[in-house]
């Protein structure tokens, strides 16, 4: 069913006090049967959106006079301009107009209009649903109810959740839940099998709640049966869009790559956000409902399952709970689950604000845990999961973090300061019973890592690589801090069998490492527009410490499972791991940055990371041959005719 409508700013303001208000008076356009009038007071209010059932009366509320009368007929538009004239039941300028709706009527979105005097006044547009008539008598104490069907037919044994309760509907598809309603939300986990309708991108599995405890909301689900035991998803790391640094253009050369990914899978695709969509700093010209807008252009036929980040709360409210009130009224719950064929989803948000202020200043103090209520969730949802079942987890912050070349930070996830939040060892302790594979992004870098036999994360990189800043300083370099592309996850499910892999934007599918002549990437870094910035002298002492003749090879998507030789004239050479700063990154980033920066450091600058390796040759003139082999086996090769110019050019988007 749809949820909100992708208002402006200011709508979206007048959407979060509960009511869209518009009244009558204005300038004139041009409807389709009556001269319409643009309405621009504020006395006429309608909501976000309704559910009834059809013939069931609709109350507008009237907040001041108006110019209408009992007299007059409100009009609903369909979005295909088909008209609803609806009955005046009464009439209270003032107070309040109440119509009936015709029996004909369906669900859809619709334009509200007043016909007065012969002229149609045009109020707002709202979401309708129609809901199938119940015979039910909710429980005692039942507050929240409907009924999950599909083709008409209630469907039995599906899970449906408040966010602190899971219930299941019964042989009839009816569900009753006795809530605290404390997220103000109620959702269906999706069962195998099933898919949900989509208002665009946006997959319709959960319903805002707009009453009070004390009062039952009947909130209704439709599944749509599909055979999608053989899918692939799409995994989306941070995006960051802010219409700023050129990115609403790099995201739609990037949407070239991803939708090129989407049509050439021949199973059922899905896509999944690991979080900050959007970034909260620039929420004054650029939100969610743009958010929505972009993707929806960028992108058809195709859910987008989300996961919230630190950056896609608002900084102007305090605590956690209210700091993501825009992100679950307008994109989905922060924490939910879900099947796609014979996998178990489960989407959580580790980003902790609790009690955190308001202000930019006080963004970063969110601290990274499990709040209770989620790990009391979490324990009720695999309760229904069978052990055998893999079960995917996400969340925007990674559990840990490469602490160097060969150690993780095990404390990165520590910020629990009450009873039943869960730190990282909590958090894996909780899940041990299943297979479990977890999702971040957050670093804005890549790294996977298995912890035991049965939790093994993955850190996916990121979208806007560098906050979209490497190709907005260097045209065509799309490029993380970390060296890795921007790009996403590619994860191919084929019933409980599943592969991995990673696609750069801009690249084709076998674009999986960058090799180096340092040689020559001394002599680039060590003339950089850059070095002139005290700054830049890490990065250039770094590239210089290198021995003659070495080779450097970045492998971004590495994990134990792949492979590394470098070979010289058919003599394998000793490859070891580094710890490097990636010489793409450093020119067409940091050297940019600093070279007009030279007493001040800016934000983005090269990471040193661990997926590297390096090798000695024993000439600068000899070539050299790379080879990768990935988890899957799927080799990559490159010959190196050396000495080989280093230059950006080379590893521009094509």
């Amino acid at each position: 069913m749809k949820k909100f409508l992708s208002f402006n700013a200011l709508s979206a303001l007048l959407l979060a006090a509960g009511i869209l208000m518009i009244g009558c008076g204005g300038s004139g356009t041009e409807g389709p049967d009556q001269p319409e009038v643009k309405v621009v007071a504020t006395n006429v209010s309608v909501p976000a959106s309704a559910e009834v059932t059809a013939g069931e009366n609709l109350t507008f509320t009237l907040r001041g006079k108006t110019h209408f009368s009992a007299d007059d007929q409100v009009i609903l538009r369909s979005a295909s301009n088909t008209d609803y004239p609806c009955t005046m039941v009464s009439f209270n300028d003032g107070t309040s107009m109440v119509v009936r709706l015709p029996e004909n009527i369906v669900s859809g979105s619709y334009k509200v209009y007043v016909k007065h005097g012969g002229q149609n006044y045009y109020v707002s547009q709202f979401n309708l649903t129609i809901l199938k008539p119940l015979v039910i008598e909710p429980a005692n104490g039942v507050n929240i109810y409907g009924i999950v069907q599909c083709d008409g037919k209630g469907v039995p044994n599906v899970l449906v959740s408040d966010g602190s309760d899971i219930v299941k509907t019964d042989e009839n598809g009816i569900y009753q839940i006795k809530s605290q309603k404390q997220w103000k939300y109620v959702f269906v986990i999706v069962p195998s099998g099933y898919e949900v309708p989509s208002d665009g991108i946006l997959p319709e599995f959960h319903s805002a709640l707009s009453q009070p405890a004390e009062v039952a909301e009947r909130k209704d689900f439709e599944l749509v049966k599909v055979d999608n035991d053989n899918f692939t998803l799409f995994v989306l790391g941070d995006m960051h869009l802010a219409n700023r640094t050129d990115d609403l253009k790099q995201m739609k050369d990037f949407a070239t790559t991803l939708n090129a990914s989407i049509s050439g899978s021949k199973d059922k695709r899905y896509c999944l956000t690991l979080g900050d969509m959007t970034w909260d700093l620039y929420w004054d010209k650029y939100q969610f409902p743009d958010y929505l807008k972009t993707m929806n252009e960028l992108f058809k036929n195709v859910l987008f399952f989300h996961t919230m980040g630190n950056h896609d709360n608002d900084m102007n409210k305090v605590g956690d709970f209210n700091k993501s009130f825009e992100y679950t009224r307008d994109i989905a719950p922060t924490f939910y689950s879900f099947n796609l064929g014979k996998i178990h989803f489960i989407v959580l948000d580790n980003i902790d604000y609790n009690n955190v202020g308001t202000g930019s200043d006080n963004r970063k103090y969110y601290v990274l845990d499990y709040t209770a209520e989620q790990m009391e969730w979490l324990k009720k949802d695999l309760s229904f999961v069978d052990k055998s079942t893999p079960v995917i987890i996400t969340s925007h912050a990674p559990v840990s973090r490469p602490n160097g070349a060969a150690t993780f930070n095990n404390s990165y996830m520590d910020g629990a300061d009450a009873v039943g939040e869960a730190n990282m060892a909590e958090f894996i302790d909780a899940v041990k019973e299943y297979d479990v594979h977890f999702l971040s992004g957050h670093t804005h870098n890549i790294f996977h890592r298995r912890h035991n036999a049965k939790f093994a994360e993955h850190n996916e990189g990121a979208v806007c690589a560098s906050w979209w800043w490497s190709g907005y300083l260097t045209s065509g370099i799309h490029v993380s801090q970390d060296g890795a592309p921007g790009g996403y996850g590619v994860w191919e499910f084929t019933g409980k069998d599943f592969t991995y892999s990673f696609r750069a934007a801009g690249h084709d599918e076998n674009y999986q490492f960058r090799a180096y002549d340092m040689n020559k990437v001394q002599e680039v870094v060590a003339a950089a527009p850059g070095a002139k910035s005290k700054f830049f002298a890490e990065y250039a002492s770094a590239i210089a410490s290198y021995p003659a003749n070495t080779i450097l090879v970045n492998v971004w998507d590495w994990d134990t499972d792949w492979k590394v030789s470098i070979s010289e004239g058919g003599q394998e050479l000793t490859v070891t791991k580094d710890y490097a700063y990636d010489p793409v990154h450093i020119m067409a980033l940091t050297s940019e940055r600093l070279k007009n920066n030279p007493s001040s450091a800016p934000s983005f600058l090269t990471t040193q990371w661990s997926h590297f390796f390096k090798a000695k040759a024993s000439s600068a003139s000899s070539t050299v041959t790379i080879k990768v082999t990935d988890r899957n086996g799927k080799v990559f090769t490159e010959t190196m005719t050396r000495p080989k110019a280093f230059s950006l050019e080379e590893y521009k988007n094509k």
